[in-house]
Formats: structure tokens, C-alpha cells, sequence
């Protein structure tokens, strides 16, 4: 018998036998395993890359399965996601500085605040778009800045 490996919402799992899938239609399954029966859905399925997105039981799940190639390229570390490390943050419109998040020395990652921009009587909250250190902030609250202009230099 070949052991088959999936990954279910990041784990590693090794598949089992004595469970039954009865498929409604292209989207809609059923499970039975164990006596119990679990009402499934399809959400998303990217078959090329063996990913599935599931809901079963009005639970979410995101399963991939292990495919031969997966433990080398894990090995040579190209199974990470390539993160933009951050040099400046440059204004992405003309406006005014409301708040600044940050203080020299942070370090920031993806998604993070930096700093709120107001233009044209409204608030725009700029986030990190990569990680870094902050290095220096070069505006204050309240300072009008020309769109392009360097506000933040991070390491």
C-alpha cells in the first residue's frame, strides 16, 4: 500500500482508509467515515498545483497534497514566499501628514501601518508593502508633502 501525505491547513497528514466520498455534482460531496456523514463544498481548486479549498460542516479547510517534489524543493528553500525588503517609502500622492506609526528602529513586515496621509479631505492609511528597520522619517505631523516624496529611508 503507497502512503499517501496531505497537507490540511499547514499539517501534515497521512491518509486513511475506510471512509466513503459520494460526489453530488461537480461542487458538492459527502463524506462518510466512521459512522458519521459530513456535508461538503468545493470553494476553490487549483489542480494544477494540488491545492483544494473545501468546506465541510460549514468549516473551512485548505488541503494540498504532497507531491514528489515537494520535500526538494522545500530542501533547497524555494518553498518560501519572496518578501521585498523596503529601502524608502515615497508619497504616493500629494497631501498631509496626520499620524505617523512608526519610530526609528522598527521593524516592520507586510501589511504593517506606517503612517496616514489625508488628501483631498480624506484619511489614507499607507502600509509596509515589504520588511524593514525604520532608519529615519524624514516628515512630522502636519507636514505637506508633494507626491514622491521620500518619507520614510529604512535599513
Amino acid at each position: 500500500m503507497v502512503k499517501q501525505f496531505w497537507n490540511i491547513d499547514g499539517k501534515e497528514v497521512l491518509g486513511t482508509d475506510g471512509s466513503v466520498l459520494h460526489w453530488e455534482d461537480h461542487r458538492y460531496f459527502t463524506i462518510t467515515y466512521g459512522g458519521h456523514t459530513f456535508h461538503g463544498e468545493i470553494m476553490e481548486n487549483k489542480i494544477e498545483s494540488n491545492y483544494l479549498k473545501i468546506k465541510i460542516n460549514h468549516r473551512i479547510f485548505e488541503v494540498n497534497k504532497k507531491g514528489e517534489l515537494d520535500d526538494l524543493i522545500a530542501s533547497l528553500g524555494m518553498d518560501k514566499p519572496k518578501v521585498k525588503k523596503l529601502k524608502e517609502m515615497q508619497a504616493p500622492m500629494p497631501g498631509r501628514i496626520v499620524n505617523v506609526a512608526v519610530a526609528v528602529g522598527d521593524e516592520i513586515n507586510p501589511g504593517d501601518e506606517v503612517l496616514s496621509l489625508e488628501a483631498m479631505k480624506m484619511e489614507n492609511v499607507l502600509k509596509a508593502e515589504g520588511v524593514g528597520k525604520v532608519k529615519s522619517i524624514l516628515v512630522g505631523m502636519d507636514d505637506v508633502v508633494d507626491k514622491g516624496s521620500v518619507l520614510i529611508e529604512f535599513e
